[in-house]
């Protein structure tokens, strides 16, 4: 008692502070005032007792170890403390004093524990947001963040885009009660009245308290009924979802009996609900632009005509990780003297501009080829002195092939090539023509008086061609030949399908329906 003899007893009674000394032998030997409220326990019953006896939760916690080494070292030291019994953060001063005796003084830091974990669930529900794009794919996972800082049970719903709610993630604190919360989501919306204070919360676009009675008046007897009742004995809230004004669904939180949200929790909810809110609705224009500029890519992209004594086939897959377009196109018409003209191109890019050059370049290429009637190679030279003339902002590579049938079920194909790869060809015994010379011709729109060389293959009936950008080929981690050796091994093996499948094949093959780049081919093959 020397400590507390030269402070004064009074000075301690009156201390806001909790103050608790323990012998060398761990009996408690003084707790004042404000540590009896702060247990909730009375002062007789704890003095002279053991303080593992007294508290048998500490000698084994963060707590008990901290006073085991200033009882060693006798150096003082500061902790953060936890007590499940009060559901209370102290601040715990640990001092050591003469006689071997610890102090420990120590303050209730619950208010600032529980704001650095709303804080941190905030931060973790943007950084989830931040991963993706769409939001709606990270709804499961949302209220697992949430619970149980604020709250002992939480569902986040959703609205599809036919207007219709759907629950898509639960969670609960107790893991014995996680069957019957997912259990009590399948069913609860589908029991909802339209005059439900969950509804209501959807359509007002406020947050709605809410009490176990009130949601249990609103569903009529069954399954559901039964469930929330096993799970609601509390009180809850349903807090909307906004995005720009609209409503995009909501998050039920739900707290046992026993703890009522403060303040600062509904704050952190309502904060969490915006985020939430707002990264479901950018996911939703997201979607919609990518739909909108992905039916724009294909409108472009028409089908080829198929000649009488040919057949012809177009493949287009955006690249995985752009807008879903891109500057990669194909195309396949016939010349006004009958001729079957083939185009494969790539303008640089993986965005809507990349398209919208893209849509220009193929319709000026399509009206020069038209128009003139000329070989590939007069086509790509118009087409440079378009692109000049026009101040074309962006370059592209293509490849241009004429094919004429000679009458006799083969052809002569003649292409030409500004910085692109050279077609693909198969003869009709499934051997593959050795590869075309590539010149590494300039690309499109750099000079307007550049030379394009032609190239003549003669083709027996039952050849194919095959034109594709350098998405099919090309990989971040090789070299284009790799890309290119794997291609021709590709297309030997499949030399006896259809030529639908084979298009299909190689592609699936290649890119795995996820390429790096765009990726875009045309193939014909003789009758």
């Amino acid at each position: 008692m020397a400590v507390v003899a030269e402070a004064g007893t009074s000075v301690l009674e009156g201390m806001p502070m909790g103050f608790v000394q323990v012998a060398a032998d761990w009996r408690i030997t003084y707790l004042n005032a404000a540590a009896e409220r702060a247990f909730g326990r009375r002062r007789a019953d704890l003095l002279g007792r053991s303080a593992w006896q007294a508290f048998p939760g500490n000698e084994e916690s963060p707590l008990g170890r901290a006073y085991r080494r200033v009882a060693a070292t006798r150096r003082a030291e500061v902790l953060d403390s936890f007590s499940p019994a009060r559901d209370t953060w102290f601040e715990v001063r640990l001092v050591p004093a003469e006689g071997g005796r610890i102090n420990a003084f120590f303050t209730d830091s619950t208010a600032r524990h529980r704001t650095q974990e709303r804080l941190a669930v905030l931060a973790r529900v943007s950084a989830e947001l931040a991963d993706t794009p769409d939001a709606v794919q990270t709804m499961s996972r949302m209220p697992r963040l949430l619970v149980p800082v604020l709250a002992d049970w939480a569902v986040v719903t959703v609205l599809d885009d036919d207007g219709r709610p759907r629950d898509v993630g639960c969670w609960h604190r107790d893991p014995a009660m996680r069957p019957v919360l997912a259990r009590y989501s399948e069913l609860r919306l589908g029991a909802l009245p339209v005059t439900a204070p969950l509804v209501r919360s959807m359509h007002t676009q406020e947050t709605t308290p809410v009490s176990a009675a009130e949601v249990h008046g609103s569903l009529p007897p069954g399954e559901a009924r039964d469930l929330q009742r096993r799970l609601a004995t509390g009180g809850g809230l349903y807090v909307p979802l906004l995005g720009r004004g609209r409503t995009l669904g909501v998050i039920t939180l739900w707290w046992q009996h026993g703890r009522t949200p403060d303040a600062e929790d509904l704050a952190a909810a309502r904060e969490a609900a915006e985020r939430i809110g707002l990264a479901l609705d950018n996911g939703r224009l997201y979607r919609l632009q990518a739909a909108l500029a992905e039916e724009l890519q294909r409108s472009l992209l028409t089908q080829p005509v198929q000649p009488a004594g040919a057949e012809v086939a177009v493949r287009y897959t955006p690249a995985a990780e752009a807008a879903r377009v891109g500057g990669d196109w194909y195309d396949a018409f016939r010349s006004p003297s009958g001729a079957m003209v083939l185009v494969i191109g790539d303008v640089v890019g993986h965005d809507t501009a990349a398209a919208a050059a893209m849509g220009q370049l193929r319709g000026l290429l399509r009206g020069i080829a038209t128009y003139s009637d000329a070989g590939p190679g007069e086509v790509l030279r118009g087409l440079d002195a378009a692109m000049v003339q026009l101040a074309f902002p962006t370059l592209a590579t293509a490849a241009v092939a004429r094919l004429t049938e000679d009458g006799a079920g083969g052809a002569e194909l003649v292409w030409s090539s500004a910085g692109h790869l050279p077609p693909l060809v198969l003869g009709p015994d499934g051997d593959l023509a050795e590869p075309a010379p590539w010149p590494g011709d300039l690309l499109l729109g750099v000079d307007s008086g550049a030379r394009r060389t032609e190239h003549r293959v003669q083709l027996a009936a039952g050849s194919t061609v095959l034109m594709f950008t350098d998405g099919l080929v090309e990989r971040r981690d090789e070299d284009l030949d790799t890309g290119l050796d794997r291609l021709r091994a590709t297309v030997a093996e499949l030399a006896d399908r259809p030529l639908e499948e084979l298009c299909d094949e190689v592609v699936d093959r290649l890119v795995h329906g996820r390429p790096d780049d765009d990726v875009a081919l045309v193939a014909v093959r003789l009758a």
